[in-house]
């Protein structure tokens, strides 16, 4: 790879990052094998216009019109990949810890069922142990179901952090989720004395029990009610969908007595519960996102915001500084809006039979997003410059002050009785919030659609995929669960390119056209189920008719079919061998390819129809997190997992069925 600096020829000091790209005769010869893809494509569509004559011709020509317009919007996005490197050693020498700034992470959580305690409080403790200075560091959990299980679980671990966070400081954890700590190292590591970490695993072990005694009882023990004046905001009447707003900071890191069993200071830790009312719209994670926003003004207000799904833990220590370097960059920060960390997961197993590794998006297609100057906001693992989020529009003349606090008051029952007032259900009626500050509503994707007005103020954003993961989280290990994932995912996508907010309307003049195309791929996702559905029913019902829809192998015309598909799926099977994968992965790969396009794509493109003509609202469904051992097992053992019943499955047996029935 040639290599070009991240911060030109600045005078104050070596760039933090640096940006790469590949080498001119890789490109070169990419381009050209899509040249002859592209003319391959031509001759299918002239062959259709030959054979007019026969039945379903028509169909057969628009899916392949559609299928080439397609993979044409996909071409230049391909086209300029580029790779960032950071240096966090440079950090070191041009910032005294002092000078860095404050940094705030919010993690949310919607449902103790879906996303058991011990899970959220894991992730909590990963990101309390970041190797950064602890007095700089804020960690907001927001939890809409104002579960008190969940905020018992925070309020112990917030006492096991007191001894967590020293240990991994000491012995240099990698990660640092307990969880995923203690179940993949074994026995104590050369450098920690074994007693020290039997001690440790006790403790967390002590914990874990603790909390799952809690949470199956579903009572908390009295002892602790009365010693926390905080457990008397719960009664008998609080619901999930129907409580008033709670704030508690926890551990205040700006008072002497929080410290960790060295004496040493310990990150700020606060519960939000923002208040819900049955007869108010809540809006889901991205109302959540707005609430920790406001009340993070008044309590930190730190310049650098991060959130974190619940269910994807830190998994590497050094992720602050990585990030810090882009925006800390004084030739070529200023403008980086949010850096965007890929999603990866832990519990995939080799030779996945869900497709789950997405390696190829992760090692290729965000790299390109990058190269047109905007990855996507994708709503976990991402850090975020506050002023961008809040609706700063980006001009030459902007600086950021690294060091403001927020002017806080240090009597924390009033400190509370503030940020309370901020997240009420009433607070945001007739204000910018969700317009013009904060993240956007009404889209199951907020996320998306957040990021890409960011870019259109002038923000840039940059995707960083370090050697060691930033984060880690779980895959979904049941075909239902996946399929209503995706369905989720790619009815966001088709509502943004069918809104105002599409790319090619929003970011007219504002983007560059390689990366409104670029959101355009994920935008058109939906529309590949019918000519899909198509194109694996019709041929097979004209085959049991005796009627032949592709040319003999000698005609002439047999030739672009026969090299567009040999292509095609060559350079898919290169890329996934050249990321990583296996070619079984990418044969799982390509079946859940199909399986997506004909129930997830089919349902999605439906019901965004449906929604466009008032029939129906958006609505948000959460992933469960957690998953059946013998649902487990069968996934490790590559046997699908069907889970509940879905009209999804319907759709897939009965073509399945037809498909069977042509071969038999």
């Amino acid at each position: 790879m040639a290599g070009s600096g991240g911060s030109g020829g600045r005078d104050r000091g070596p760039p933090l990052f640096t940006t790469e790209k590949p080498r001119r005769m890789a490109m070169a010869a990419y381009r050209l094998f899509t040249s002859t893809v592209f003319a391959g494509r031509l001759s299918p569509a002239a062959a259709r216009w030959r054979w007019r004559q026969r039945r379903a011709w028509l169909g057969m020509l628009a899916a392949e019109l559609w299928f080439g317009f397609y993979w044409v919007l996909t071409l230049p996005v391909r086209w300029c990949p580029v790779y960032r490197r950071t240096f966090k050693d440079r950090l070191a020498q041009s910032y005294n810890e002092d000078q860095l700034p404050s940094v705030d992470i919010f993690v949310c959580t919607a449902d103790p069922t879906a996303e058991p305690p011990m899970l959220v409080i894991s992730t909590i403790l990963s990101v309390m142990a970041y190797d950064y200075l602890p007095e700089k560091l804020n960690i907001y959990l927001s939890d809409d179901a104002g579960s008190v299980l969940t905020f018992h679980a925070l309020c112990e671990a917030s006492e096991f952090a007191k001894h967590w966070i020293p240990f991994c400081k000491k012995y240099k954890v990698e990660p640092r989720s307990p969880t995923a700590y203690f179940a993949k190292v074994a026995s104590p590591p050369d450098v920690c004395g074994p007693k020290e970490w039997f001690t440790m695993k006790e403790l967390y072990k002590d914990l874990t029990d603790r909390v799952n005694s809690v949470e199956n009882s579903g009572r908390i023990p009295e002892v602790q009610r009365c010693n926390l004046r905080s457990f008397s905001q719960w009664n008998e009447k609080i619901t999930s969908s129907d409580h008033p707003s709670i704030v508690q900071i926890l551990i205040d890191g700006n008072k002497l007595k929080a410290v960790d069993i060295d004496g040493n200071a310990l990150p700020t830790l606060v519960y939000m519960a923002r208040e819900k009312r049955p007869q108010e719209q809540h809006h889901f994670k991205a109302g959540s996102l707005n609430a920790l926003i406001r009340v993070s003004s008044v309590i930190s207000n730190s310049p650098i915001i991060m959130n974190v799904d619940c269910d994807m833990y830190s998994n590497n220590s050094g992720s602050i500084r990585d990030a810090l370097c882009f925006f800390l960059d004084e030739e070529q920060g200023q403008d980086i809006g949010f850096v965007q960390y890929p999603q990866n997961f832990e519990n995939v197993v080799h030779n996945d039979i869900y497709g789950n590794p997405i390696n190829v998006v992760n090692e290729l297609d965000h790299p390109c997003l990058d190269g047109w100057g905007g990855m996507c906001y994708y709503g976990t693992g991402c850090f975020h410059r506050r002023e961008a989020l809040c609706g700063r529009i980006y001009s030459q003349e902007y600086k950021e002050d690294w060091t403001r606090l927020a002017g806080r008051t240090e009597d924390a029952n009033e400190l509370e009785g503030m940020a309370r007032s901020l997240v009420t259900c009433t607070y945001e009626h007739n204000t910018l919030w969700a317009i013009e500050m904060g993240v956007r509503y009404g889209c199951p994707l907020e996320d998306v659609i957040t990021g890409l007005q960011i870019q259109c103020r002038g923000w840039r954003s940059m995707y960083y995929n370090p050697e060691r993961k930033g984060f880690l989280g779980m895959a979904s290990t049941s075909l239902g669960q996946i399929l209503v994932q995706y369905k989720r995912w790619t009815e966001g996508f088709l509502q943004i390119s069918l809104s105002q907010y599409s790319p090619f309307l929003l970011g007219r003049g504002k983007i560059k056209l390689g990366l409104q195309m670029g959101y355009s791929v994920c935008g058109f996702w939906a529309l590949n189920s019918f000519p899909t559905l198509y194109y694996v029913t019709i041929p097979s019902l004209c085959f049991l008719n005796d009627i032949s829809l592709f040319p003999e192998k000698t005609s002439p015309w047999f030739v672009p079919f026969a090299y567009i598909m040999v292509a095609a799926y060559s350079c898919s099977l290169a890329e996934s061998l050249q990321c990583g994968d296996s070619a079984v992965e990418w044969w799982n790969a390509q079946r859940m390819w199909l399986i997506r396009r004909i129930t997830s794509y089919l349902l999605a493109t439906i019901d965004t129809i449906r929604r466009l003509l008032g029939i129906s609202e958006s609505g948000f469904n959460l992933t469960v997190k957690v998953t059946g051992l013998q649902a487990l097992e069968r996934y490790k053992n590559g046997m699908m997992e069907f889970g509940s019943f879905s009209v999804m499955f319907v759709i897939l047996t009965t073509v399945a069925l037809l498909n069977l029935a042509y071969v038999a």
